[in-house]
């Protein structure tokens, strides 16, 4: 099983100067430890996304890391002129060496979407496009296109990716019919559901993956995300994830609550910490205890990837490396080479 890290960049007490570097220095920690990869969230106009740039926060990961996988997680499609990202994403795989991931999506906050002046109903055409445009034009010197929302004659493209056709496709995933078109692109996928609700996503994908003719071997990253504390006793974990997580939580339902909505039903996370770890959405403790329930969960999912947040809310940089260092003595070799039920 490979292990990831899921970033949403929340804005927690510190300066936002102080707060890049020591994430830097954290990133700097996950590509010593070994992670595969590392995947930062795009939102706009709220504390929860401190990057809403990711091209940006990415090119300095590049710099920062040596053999660490990254990418956005994902890129909002339709708050970019297409051309434009395909020369970034470019870049990014250029500078890396082709360590680069590329998470399109369309936008889960129709909020964050409105503040650009998007129609959400336009919204996922424009996706649809866009990524098509991507793809196509990282493929030929040249890129003509037709479409409802984009168009494009003979435009020279000079720019191309080190990872060829193009850099690894991500996509976060909550609806089973969807799994079709992620298994005929070969799409890794990222779900935010929990037990049952990710293994009938995992079973589904694994039987497109052998209806399509390929070797069940080679199928991609089906990941989930968990927030983890890792303390020497469970007392000292609990502390410093409850105090992260309420300021998580109140950065993600900022907008949310501001517009009197809610959204979506997978995405609602409970107001209380040991709620949330009850869930399995979440886990604070001594490493043991941190092993057995990651464990657990990508059992029940039928993950092959797991992605944990190390550093979210208020929790300090400090905080985080130190729970980050026993994660990787006394967690991390078990789950490398753990064999989940699939």
């Amino acid at each position: 099983m490979k292990l990831g890290v899921f970033d949403h960049m929340d804005r927690g007490q510190a300066p936002l100067d102080r707060l890049y570097e020591e994430r830097l220095a954290l990133v700097e920690a996950y590509d010593r430890a070994g992670f595969y990869g590392y995947h930062v969230a795009e939102h706009h106009a709220t504390p929860l996304g401190v990057a809403p740039s990711p091209g940006v926060w990415l090119a300095a990961v590049a710099q920062r890391t040596k053999r660490l996988r990254f990418g956005p997680l994902v890129y909002l499609l339709p708050l970019y002129h297409p051309i434009k990202l395909l020369e970034e994403i470019c870049m990014l795989d250029q500078m890396s060496s082709g360590r680069f991931m590329l998470g399109v999506g369309r936008g889960i906050s129709p909020i964050e979407m409105g503040y650009y002046g998007l129609d959400p109903e336009q919204t996922p055409a424009m996706y649809a496009e866009a990524l098509e445009v991507i793809l196509h034009g990282m493929t030929g010197p040249v890129l003509n296109f037709q479409g409802k929302h984009y168009h494009y004659r003979d435009v020279p493209i000079e720019m191309t990716p080190f990872q060829r056709p193009h850099p690894p496709l991500w996509y976060g995933l909550g609806r089973p019919e969807a799994i079709p078109w992620a298994a005929q692109n070969k799409v890794n996928i990222v779900g935010n559901l929990r037990g049952e609700g990710m293994r009938a996503l995992t079973s589904r994908y694994r039987e497109e993956w052998v209806r399509l003719g390929h070797d069940p071997a080679d199928i991609p990253l089906m990941g989930a995300g968990r927030h983890v504390v890792v303390a020497e006793t469970e007392k000292e974990a609990l502390e410093i994830a409850r105090r992260g997580y309420t300021k998580w939580r109140t950065s993600f339902l900022k907008l949310w609550l501001a517009h009197g909505q809610m959204p979506s039903p997978h995405a609602v996370f409970p107001e209380r910490y040991e709620d949330a770890e009850a869930q399995g959405r979440a886990v604070a403790g001594p490493p043991d205890k941190v092993r057995e329930v990651l464990m657990r969960a990508a059992d029940d999912g039928g993950l092959n990837y797991l992605l944990c947040r190390f550093a979210f809310g208020d929790i300090t940089g400090a905080e985080a490396l130190q729970s980050l260092d026993l994660f990787t003595r006394h967690v991390m070799p078990d789950l490398v080479s753990y064999q989940p039920k699939a």
